[in-house]
């Protein structure tokens, strides 16, 4: 351990009136050099997508200090604003997480300090809610405390803009600036909560914004006499995993007319702890083990769940068999989309200028059934903020009319009032589309294989390799420039037929012709095969994670399987050499 990382832990353990957890923390890594140095050693990055880190005393921990400079670097930005705009204010809301109220209060005795208003939810509310907050009481910004479905000891700081969606990079930049600046965490002024709230500067809000985003949720389903005549006795099972969607989730549900859900009762407490389910991540089978227990006893049709900020949702469709198929992000939205769109094209309002946005790294089904609608497809970066831009654009320039949005890791949005992703609004759709196929006879599986049978039998996996610790970034770093260095000309047999670089804005065919891509520059990478096979590879922008993703198409289920078990194989290979290189 270097004397710098020696001196900054001698720093905090000298601080008087340290909170008692952070205190317990810092004894504990008294005598452990790796915990100490992964502590201290940096700091926490803070991106487009806020920050978001290991619950603890250091730099490079979420803690009271972390969040107030990050609380600050907003303020301070604010204060070049105009006195109209910065009394705007800000909206703020947090999940179940250990502290996460804490940390939204302590948001507010930072701006509270340079006199901006807030509203702060009074209980714990969803991501998606919060986003609706900064539109309706019209806002400058918003927060969200929340480590979305990352495990117990995480937690994070998300800071959103005007238009309600993640913070734009020119002002996420210029806000990571002033973040920087006020190095010394430990002098960052705060106000007492009781002055702010005498003064009307910090106030509470909760049950008139649960009225209004509710009113918003209600125009989501279509088909309101099929959720009378079928849904409102369809059994389905919903589970919050601990989370934030025990709170408006279940009002929404019942308010739509669905009457004979459950919910998994173990799951519905708001526990930081998720004893449940280590990872409350809908994606993971593991995260419906309670769910499919209770399913089987009562017959349930279909099991939801959504995560604990409640912006992502999974399902799960009972087999023939008794058992449960979960469905993959892909084939959520794809059935959601081809609803959606069928609904519209039969009622007469399918738009001429109807456009869907999906983020690159997402399935080439949803366009082919767009396109079978004569809807067009907008591919945009990862991360739902470029989905956001591209409603607000559509709705400035009145170019296109926004029908959905979503990404592959289980994100959707359906109703632009949100502009980020909303398990919300998409439990209540995905429940209308259940008892659609049910009134049929039919499962959303068989919705997703009459779509295969149609367009194509599409498999796809995502595999994510961590590299944790202080050396973690530059190993991520490696992949990537071996990857640009040595540019992949075939894969598992196959030829690359053009692979696109979105951090030099290039597309590159097979004869080395480049083409400009019109998008923000971004660290990922993507190849075309000649087997309509494609590859990306992008590092996560939160987590010490590289993420490849792969998918595949085929003309049978069987087939597909064969072949993206190939790939995966192929992938896991050029992995490891990438690793040892």
């Amino acid at each position: 351990m270097d004397d710098k990382i020696k001196d900054a832990y001698q720093q905090w353990v000298k601080q008087p009136n340290l909170p008692e957890n952070l205190v317990l923390d810092l004894n504990k890594m008294k005598n452990d050099s790796d915990k100490t140095t992964d502590a201290f050693g940096t700091v926490l990055s803070f991106g487009t997508a806020g920050m978001r880190g290991v619950l603890g005393a250091g730099t490079n921990r979420m803690n009271i200090y972390t969040v107030r400079q990050a609380a600050e670097g907003l303020a301070s930005f604010m204060d070049t604003l105009d006195e109209a705009t910065r009394k705007r204010g800000v909206a703020i809301s947090f999940d179940s997480r250990y502290h996460s109220k804490e940390f939204a209060h302590e948001s507010a005795k930072v701006l509270g300090y340079h006199h901006i208003p807030t509203f702060v939810f009074d209980d714990i509310r969803p991501t998606p809610e919060l986003s609706f907050a900064v539109r309706h009481l019209n806002t400058y910004a918003g927060i969200m405390i929340t480590a979305s479905h990352n495990p117990k000891q995480y937690n994070g700081f998300k800071i959103y803009g005007q238009d309600g969606g993640q913070m734009p990079p020119k002002e996420s930049d210029l806000i990571t600036s002033y973040i920087r600046k006020n190095s010394d965490l430990f002098a960052i002024n705060v106000t007492p909560e009781q002055d702010l709230r005498e003064a009307k500067i910090m106030n509470l809000i909760g049950e008139a914004v649960d009225q209004a985003y509710l009113a918003k949720v209600k125009t989501v389903n279509i088909d309101l006499d099929l959720i009378k005549n079928v849904g409102a006795n369809m059994k389905f099972v919903y589970s919050p995993l601990h989370g934030t969607g025990k709170v408006i989730a279940r009002r929404a549900l019942e308010e739509a007319g669905f009457k004979n859900y459950v919910v998994v009762p173990e799951q519905t407490i708001a526990d930081p702890e998720f004893p449940t389910t280590p990872f409350p991540n809908p994606e993971f089978p593991q995260a419906f083990d309670l769910a499919t227990k209770l399913g089987k006893k009562i017959s349930a049709d279909v099991l939801i769940a959504s995560d604990p900020d409640a912006d992502r949702l999974g399902c799960a469709v009972r087999q023939p068999d008794g058992s449960y198929q979960l469905l993959s992000g892909n084939q959520i939205a794809s059935v959601l989309l081809n609803y959606i769109l069928a609904a519209k094209k039969k009622a007469g309002d399918l738009p001429a200028d109807g456009t869907i946005v999906k983020s690159i790294v997402s399935t080439d089904l949803a366009p082919k059934i767009a396109a079978s609608y004569g809807v067009a497809t907008n591919n945009v970066l990862t991360g739902f903020k470029f989905i956001a831009e591209a409603i607000h654009h559509y709705e400035t320039e009145h170019d296109h009319t926004f029908l959905f949005g979503f990404e592959e890791s289980f994100g959707y949005l359906i109703k632009p009032f949100v502009r980020d992703k909303d398990a919300i609004q998409t439990v209540l759709l995905l429940a209308e589309v259940a008892a659609y196929y049910k009134s049929q006879n039919k499962t959303l599986y068989d919705g997703v294989q009459e779509m295969f049978k149609k367009y194509g039998y599409y498999a796809e996996k995502t595999i994510a390799k961590e590299f944790d610790g202080l050396d973690g970034k530059d190993k991520m770093a490696h992949i990537m420039s071996e990857l640009r260095d040595n540019p992949l000309t075939e894969f598992n047999g196959h030829k690359v037929l053009s692979h696109a670089d979105y951090q030099s804005s290039e597309l590159t065919d097979q004869n080395g012709k480049k083409t400009a891509i019109d998008l923000p520059k971004s660290n990922v990478l993507k190849y075309w095969l000649d087997d309509e096979t494609w590859l990306a590879v992008r590092p996560s922008g939160t987590e010490p994670k590289v993420k490849f993703y792969l998918e595949v198409d085929d003309k049978s289920q069987d087939a597909a399987d064969k072949k993206l078990a190939s790939y995966v194989d192929a992938v896991d290979k050029m992995i490891d050499k990438l690793i040892n290189n």
